[in-house]
């Protein structure tokens, strides 16, 4: 995204175009009225990557744009970005300007905030980074006391503190905290994620039983939601995002939450009888689960051919999608058994062609 295309005058068109098109994808499907959720016009964004520009004496952050990979977009200040990000981007440059140790082959920042007002700050290196820059590094917590830096360089990775932050979002009143880690997926509009969780937790008042979860990253849904079902089973292949899941479970008191780092294409293969149900899911319990809901939030490829017999099988399905195109196709291939009872459309990505879409189904009696 360039940062011309950020234009808060006009949000409310670009989202009711949108709505449309995503209308327009869905066609041929039978679906309830789409409910919209908008997002905040500027600062909605948590996280942001910038290349870092050196040119002579000055260096600033740039953007590029695709359809011109050379040529750099000069960005002082970005309207996408939290204000906390756009607070830090020119002084943490004016903190390495000077300092060439800092500063020298320095050609990407990434950002981390949070609602709360912690934050991470990456910096890349095109170059071995060692003590010397590590001393230097931590020159840095004079003038960034509520941050957290990281340096990387190829195959190198320093700590200064830690690599994370802990979130903390608001869903119907109620706080729930997240521990998010560097380079892992969280949600980077706060905003509707919040109100994506208000929304699940609203489609799945009147379940009760079990709940299986598939791509549940560090937990972000499976912790609100558990507070509807007896058990919630949930599935993750990155390890760091289950380790992420497993802490901010314990720390939101949820004793009915367990984690088991699966790839969701081997889940689905156990739970359909196609092999063997591995130990970890055994020791989960999963040959006692009978999920009355499976909440899927798939990556843009969307679910494969066995994880759509399998939720085929459960009454209740809520399906998280960033890709309404496999969204579409997967809903083609439930039609049979399920029809779409609730369905919304949430502006995660404000000025891109990008949206997330849920819907809830239930099974055809």
């Amino acid at each position: 995204m360039r940062p011309d295309q950020i234009q808060p005058e006009q949000y409310d068109a670009q989202l009711t175009e949108k709505q449309a098109e995503l209308g327009r994808v869905m066609t041929g499907l039978t679906l309830p009225e789409m409910e919209v959720f908008a997002s905040k016009a500027s600062h909605y964004r948590m996280r942001a990557e910038f290349r870092i520009w050196h040119d002579g004496d000055d260096l600033f952050y740039a953007m590029f744009d695709s359809a011109d990979p050379r040529t750099p977009i000069r960005t002082d200040q970005f309207l996408a970005a939290s204000e906390q990000i756009n607070q830090l981007m020119p002084a943490l440059l004016d903190a390495v300007r000077d300092v060439p140790v800092l500063r020298h082959k320095l050609f990407q920042v990434d950002f981390l905030t949070t609602t709360t007002g912690e934050a991470l700050i990456s910096l890349l290196y095109h170059k071995p980074i060692d003590e010397e820059w590590h001393n230097a590094a931590k020159a840095l917590y004079k003038d960034f006391p509520a941050c957290h830096f990281i340096g990387r360089s190829r195959k190198k990775k320093q700590v200064l503190s830690r690599d994370f932050v802990m979130e903390t979002l608001t869903v119907n009143g109620q706080k729930f905290h997240y521990q998010q880690v560097e380079n892992s997926f969280t949600q980077p509009n706060a905003g509707i994620n919040e109100k994506m969780l208000e929304w699940a937790l609203d489609v799945t008042q009147q379940a009760s039983g079990d709940l299986l979860e598939m791509y549940c990253g560090n937990g972000n849904f499976s912790i609100p939601l558990a507070r509807h079902f007896d058990r919630v089973v949930a599935t993750e292949i990155s390890k760091v995002s289950v380790n992420s899941a497993q802490l901010n479970i314990a720390m939101n008191g949820m004793n009915n939450v367990q984690v088991v780092k699966m790839a969701s294409e081997d889940v689905s293969a156990a739970l359909n009888g196609d092999a063997e149900l591995p130990k970890s899911l055994q020791q989960a319990g999963v040959k006692e689960l009978s999920p009355a809901v499976v909440l899927v939030d798939p990556p843009r490829a969307g679910l494969d051919d066995a994880t759509v017999e399998l939720i085929r099988k459960v009454d209740g399905i809520l399906y998280i999608s960033c890709n309404p195109l496999t969204l579409k196709a997967n809903l083609d291939a439930l039609s049979s058994t399920h029809k779409v009872v609730r369905y919304a459309m949430f502006d995660q990505f404000p000025y891109t062609h990008h949206v997330e879409t849920g819907v809830y189904l239930q099974r055809i009696v």
